[in-house]
């Protein structure tokens, strides 16, 4: 698989793009500030409708505009597929594949399988468990695009929940067994779409773990062993973990027990959006207790993972290196270096090219700044 085509449409700090890509390694090179991050970012968008910089759309969008664009054109096995994203602000997105409109922007996920590696993976070991949901979230949904609506249905009944949960705490003193009703129908809901969603992720961490070991040792073969698991916000989880009525059973049953302290809180308390990809070093977890090297080195394991079970899957994903080898010693950069060897497509951004390994031959793309009427915008050098 690889990207034949990129354009860009008023998209972050581009006015304009129309980029031919090839198969092989191609260098975007620029200094910082320049838009080179912009262009991995948008072929990150196309592959899982997110940014890895921001958690919403609005930044996408060029200043004094209402609509970004991004096209793609993806070879797999020989055979093209285009995808067209339009970014709005104060409307939904729309998309297109091969020209022709889809009822959803889920649709398109899926078509690009990428993996990303940039200096903001740090947070998947010191960041927040949000930051580790989205990884497998994303990893998950590009793998089975049909998780794509999973997640969508569980937020929307989480927000709705939720809301009813802040509006409940008067009716429960008032002993409205209306209104508590109406929890329990949200109750189920949420432990329907909770459970399937959780199933796919649990599942997905299983196959990760050999990987992540694996990965971990080849960057960091002095250090402790690594070992991931999936914790949940609700205790009593066995080998049932995958069983979607195992899984919704134990969410209501949860959901009971702490519905008190939700009414209190006006919060949801229990469910997939509280629960949190475990990382450990040794007997350690790698939160608060890893070394830069060591938060590094399982970082870049995660996703390297991510990019042997996309292979294992029948398809090689591009590999999108957003300046990463700046960040890396001399082991890590000549581990990650070996894997981008062997893709059929890797798109790098480098401050200097000096920050590229020695030997590879690589197609340099340089971008640039320009004036325009409506500010400074990003260019490719003619």
């Amino acid at each position: 698989m690889y990207v034949r085509h990129l354009g860009l449409r008023d998209f972050r700090s581009w006015a304009q793009a129309d980029l031919e890509l090839e198969q092989g390694r191609t260098v975007f090179v620029g200094p910082n500030g320049f838009g080179k991050t912009n262009l991995i970012e948008a072929l990150w968008y196309s592959s899982t409708l997110g940014s890895h910089r921001v958690g919403i759309d609005a930044p996408l969008i060029r200043t004094g505009n209402s609509r970004a664009v991004i096209s793609t054109i993806v070879v797999n096995e020989g055979r093209e597929c285009a995808i067209d994203l339009e970014i709005a602000t104060g409307r939904a997105n729309k998309a297109r594949l091969n020209r022709s409109p889809v009822r959803s922007t889920r649709e398109v996920v899926g078509v690009l399988r990428a993996v990303l590696f940039a200096p903001e993976d740090l947070a998947l070991v010191r960041g927040d468990p949000a930051d580790r949901r989205r990884y497998l979230d994303d990893l998950a949904t590009v793998r089975r695009p049909a998780i794509a609506a999973v997640r969508a249905d569980y937020d929307k009944v989480l927000r709705q929940r939720t809301a009813l949960l802040k509006s409940l705490s008067r009716a429960r003193h008032r002993g409205d067994q209306g209104a508590l009703d109406t929890l329990d129908a949200w109750d189920s809901r949420l432990a329907e779409h909770g459970a399937e969603l959780m199933a796919g992720r649990i599942d997905l961490v299983n196959q990760l773990a050999p990987e992540v070991e694996k990965a971990y040792q080849l960057l960091a073969p002095g250090s402790r062993p690594a070992w991931i698991g999936y914790r949940a916000s609700m205790d009593g989880l066995g080998a049932e973990g995958t069983d979607r009525e195992f899984l919704e059973a134990a969410l209501l049953a949860a959901l009971s027990v702490r519905r008190d302290a939700e009414l209190e809180r006006g919060m949801c308390l229990v469910g997939p959006h509280r629960d949190d990809l475990e990382l450990r070093l040794g007997d350690q977890p790698a939160k608060g207790f890893a070394s830069h090297g060591e938060s590094w080195s399982l970082a870049v394991a995660l996703r390297l993972a991510a990019y042997e079970l996309l292979r294992a899957d029948g398809s090689e994903p591009v590999l999108l290196l957003d300046d990463v080898f700046a960040e890396l010693d001399t082991t890590r950069r000549r581990a990650l270096a070996s894997v981008a060897e062997a893709a059929e497509q890797v798109l790098i951004t480098a401050a200097v090219i000096e920050d590229i390994p020695s030997g590879w031959d690589a197609r340099r793309v340089y971008i640039d700044l320009r004036d325009e009427d409506s500010g400074r915008v990003s260019a490719v050098q003619g």
